[in-house]
């Protein structure tokens, strides 16, 4: 799939809003790349974690406490059996996305057209859309079982996340593709910064089988491939799997970035897109300028081929020129509407600079 984006923008999933068609519209309007809306602070089903859990094994939910757990106090066996059976049967309906637990996810398909969106660049194509499925080690490391033994710990339930987040991931795609030709997957995983600590006991090959069946399971269906870490983390690891876009924290982290130039310089090679989390996603916003984040980036992306330079790998900022997306530096969900709307105004406005 032909993927050259000259610093498109997009964003992650959440917002604060209420109001989901009105979210829906402004996403469109301010988006190169639209993202249906995890509506966060509209009920807990729109949790990241609650959101894509329906289809698992032995999961319980209460709303009331506000938490998913396994329970494997008893033999789970008859409830991994049911999960696999359709899993097994390629039957991605099992793994729908309920307007219950995604209300955004319709919405936008119902609000965006061919050719809606993208009035501030002329040489953009609107033919993209994107979605997002929390990935199997933030999963298995948020959700425990009724111990307190997080779920990535069991085998039997991990299997069960990868296979769950794969299978949601190609439902997305499945419907995705009735509004625009060309489909975009993140695989949102916050929990692979704490990757190499005392706190995740996992090891990189682990990580990379783990992340490449989700990966491999969006590419077979036609999309791209998009893998989300909104903290710093051994992006090596990430850039070793077959992932097609890396979406960092450039605001905190894009230095970090610089200390694997050979790695780097690879995924490019192999057709890798760098989606920068640049633009402020907190009130630190109304004391931001468009042209001062678009000069931040392109210092940045300059710092990072000097140092692959003095390290004998042959970068240029213009490697980078259409392998680049823009986002705000996380999640939009935790702030306010209006933070966010400004928000959403500034990376349209650094975006159309950088271009």
């Amino acid at each position: 799939m032909e993927f050259s984006p000259h610093f498109w923008t997009t964003l992650n999933g959440s917002i604060p809003h209420l109001d989901t068609a009105a979210a829906c519209q402004q996403l469109i309007q301010f988006a190169d790349i639209p993202v249906w809306p995890q509506m966060s602070k509209l009920n807990f089903r729109e949790n990241m974690y609650t959101q894509f859990s329906a289809p698992l094994p032995s999961l319980v939910l209460d709303e009331e406490g506000e938490k998913i757990t396994f329970d494997t106090s008893e033999d789970i066996t008859p409830a991994l059996e049911a999960f696999y059976t359709p899993y097994l049967e390629d039957n991605l309906d099992a793994f729908t996305l309920s307007q219950s637990y995604a209300a955004g996810f319709y919405t936008l398909l119902e609000q965006i057209t061919p050719t809606s969106g993208s009035s501030r660049n002329t040489a953009f194509s609107p033919s993209w859309i994107k979605g997002q499925v929390t990935g199997p080690i933030s999963m298995g490391l948020m959700v425990t079982d009724q111990d307190l033994r997080a779920a990535l710990y069991n085998e039997m339930l991990a299997d069960t996340l990868v296979k769950n987040a794969a299978m949601n991931a190609r439902w997305q795609i499945q419907q995705m593709k009735t509004v625009r030709p060309n489909v975009i997957i993140f695989v949102d995983e916050p929990y692979m910064a704490s990757f190499g600590s005392a706190y995740i006991s996992l090891s990189r090959e682990r990580v990379v089988d783990m992340l490449d069946e989700v990966f491999a399971a969006i590419k077979n269906d036609g999309a791209l491939s998009g893998v989300h870490c909104c903290g710093n983390t051994d992006w090596s690891v990430l850039m070793d799997t077959q992932v097609d876009i890396l979406n960092i924290d450039a605001e905190g982290y894009l230095e970090n970035l610089a200390l694997y130039p050979a790695e780097l310089k690879a995924f490019l090679e192999r057709g890798g897109v760098i989606a920068w989390g640049i633009v402020p996603n907190t009130e630190a916003i109304f004391q931001t300028r468009p042209q001062e984040i678009a000069t931040q980036l392109r210092e940045g992306i300059s710092l990072i081929c000097d140092k692959a330079q003095a390290r004998g790998v042959d970068l240029t900022p213009a490697d980078f020129d259409n392998r680049s997306l823009v986002t705000p530096t996380c999640g939009l969900g935790p702030t306010t509407v209006e933070v966010a709307e400004i928000v959403l105004g500034v990376l349209a406005q650094t975006g159309a600079i950088l271009q």
